[in-house]
């Protein structure tokens, strides 16, 4: 992990999001402030650990951290924003719903939200910088739990599987069944599959 300083910054919280690709669910947020006392070994970009240290990890960050926070921004929501504008709000939340105050905030990619301290958008910062890492397993256990709670809700679209991404198993069952409440309907595959449906449920040959 690289060494980030800055001046009179105390207090760091790291922020990432997981769900910008999928085509359903909420896009959902973390933010943590790691305790200098409580290091935490392991921490690295979620996608890249298994889902049993991911899980482990999970626990831990909870146990150690100085504070941490879960923001999320709802289908409605992406739809209405767009995918980008949802996911600036969505760590504007988890960032507010901090029970300390950061005296500095690092976020994942190349965009920080408007927020109320200094902020930096660190390129590959889950890999990076351990408060990111750390909100990057808080953000992505939270996620997957949703989306295998929808899973049961939804069982005949594989949710469990493939966290609602644009698998070919979710566009199969997506023009098979349509789309969920949970779907996004901005998002071109879901509009159109509700395109289909309504020209099918007029009787008339969907067109291409």
């Amino acid at each position: 992990m690289a060494d980030f300083i800055y001046p009179n910054a105390r207090l760091i919280a790291g922020v990432d999001e997981v769900g910008r690709g999928p085509l359903v669910g909420a896009v959902v947020t973390a933010a943590v402030i790691l305790d200098p006392a409580s290091p935490i070994q392991g921490l690295a970009d979620s996608k890249k650990l298994s889902e049993k240290r991911r899980l482990a990890l999970f626990d831990e960050i909870k146990e150690k951290a100085l504070a941490w926070s879960l923001g999320r921004a709802e289908p409605e929501e992406i739809d209405q924003l767009n995918i980008l504008h949802a996911t600036m709000l969505a760590m504007q939340r988890a960032v507010a719903g901090l029970t300390i105050t950061p005296d500095f905030v690092l976020v994942d990619g190349n965009r920080t939200p408007a927020l109320p301290m200094p902020s930096q958008a660190v390129v590959k910062g889950d890999s990076l910088v351990a408060e990111i890492s750390a909100a990057s397993i808080i953000a992505k256990v939270s996620r997957d739990r949703e989306m295998a709670e929808l899973d049961r809700l939804f069982p005949e679209y594989g949710f469990a599987q493939h966290k609602g991404y644009p698998t070919a198993l979710h566009m199969e069952k997506l023009t098979q069944h349509g789309a969920t409440p949970h779907h996004r309907r901005s998002f071109a595959p879901v509009r159109n599959a509700l395109i289909d449906a309504e020209v099918l449920a007029a009787g008339q040959p969907a067109t291409l």
